[in-house]
C-alpha cells in the first residue's frame, strides 16, 4: 500500500507491485501535501513483528489498519489483533481507519461485509466472555458447597479471628477481589471506546490498481489537519 502511495504522490515512483513482498519490519515513506507532510511507517503484520507496534504509538497522529479482504480464513485472527489496536489506551484519542485492501479481487469482501464481519466477531466474543464468567460463578458455587462442615467450636474460633482482623474490604463487598479482571474492567475510560466504535471508519482500496488510495490519504490529511488545529 505504501509503495502505491509513493507512486501516486511523489516524483520518484515506489516499487513495482511484482517486486513487493510482505512487509518485514518496517517500510518508511513520506508525501508532501498542501501545508502538510505525511510521514508513513508501514509495519509488518507478522506475529513476531507486532511487538514493535507500540513503540510507534506515542509518535503517530493517526493509524491506518490495513487488512487483506481476500484472506477470509484468517479474519478471526485479524479481528483479535485489530481489537487490541482499537482498545489500546495510547491510541484511543487518535484517528483510526480500517482499510480493506485488495478490492480489485473478485473474492474480496466488500466494505459492508468487512464491517459486518467485525461486528459479528465482537458479538460472538462478548457472548463467550459472558458464558465464561457464568461458568466461573457456577464453579465457585460448587466449590463452596464442598466445604467441610464446621463444628460450633470452629465457628466460634473463626468469628474471634475475624473480629481481631477488622472489617472486610470493600472490594469483596463489591464482588471483586483486589487485582482481579473484574476490577480492571470497571476502569472508566469516559466512554472513549464506545465513541470510537460508533465513529469507526471503514474504507476499501486496492494497492494494485490504486483505487481508494486517494480517498484514504485524503482521510488522513483532513484528520491530521484537524488535530493540528486543536
Amino acid at each position: 500500500m505504501l509503495e502505491k502511495i509513493k507512486t501516486m504522490y511523489n516524483p520518484v515512483p515506489g516499487m513495482a507491485p511484482e517486486k513487493i513482498g510482505p512487509t518485514v519490519g518496517q517500510n518508511i515513506g513520506k508525501i508532501s501535501l498542501p501545508s502538510t507532510t505525511l510521514h508513513f511507517f508501514d509495519l509488518g503484520g507478522q506475529r513476531d513483528i507486532r511487538s514493535i507496534w507500540p513503540k510507534y504509538y506515542d509518535e503517530c497522529h493517526a493509524v491506518v489498519f490495513v487488512l487483506d479482504a481476500c484472506d477470509q480464513a484468517r479474519l478471526s485472527e485479524t479481528w483479535e489483533v485489530f481489537d487490541e489496536v482499537l482498545n489500546s489506551p495510547r491510541l484511543l484519542n487518535l484517528p483510526l481507519l480500517l482499510l480493506a485492501n485488495k478490492q480489485d479481487s473478485p473474492s474480496s469482501l466488500s466494505v459492508a461485509e468487512i464491517r459486518e464481519s467485525f461486528d459479528a466477531w465482537q458479538r460472538a466474543r462478548s457472548n463467550r466472555l459472558k458464558e465464561e464468567e457464568a461458568d466461573k460463578i457456577t464453579n465457585k458455587g460448587k466449590e463452596k458447597g464442598k466445604e467441610p462442615i464446621r463444628t460450633a467450636e470452629d465457628a466460634a474460633k473463626a468469628a474471634a479471628e475475624a473480629a481481631a482482623d477488622g472489617p472486610a474490604g470493600t472490594a469483596s463487598e463489591a464482588g471483586a477481589e483486589p487485582g482481579s479482571p473484574l476490577e480492571a474492567q470497571t476502569w472508566d475510560d469516559g466512554g472513549a471506546k464506545d465513541e470510537r466504535m460508533a465513529s469507526l471508519d471503514v474504507m476499501g482500496a486496492s494497492a494494485l490498481e490504486g483505487t481508494g488510495v486517494r480517498d484514504a490519504v485524503n482521510w488522513l490529511y483532513i484528520r491530521v489537519q484537524n488535530a493540528r488545529k486543536m
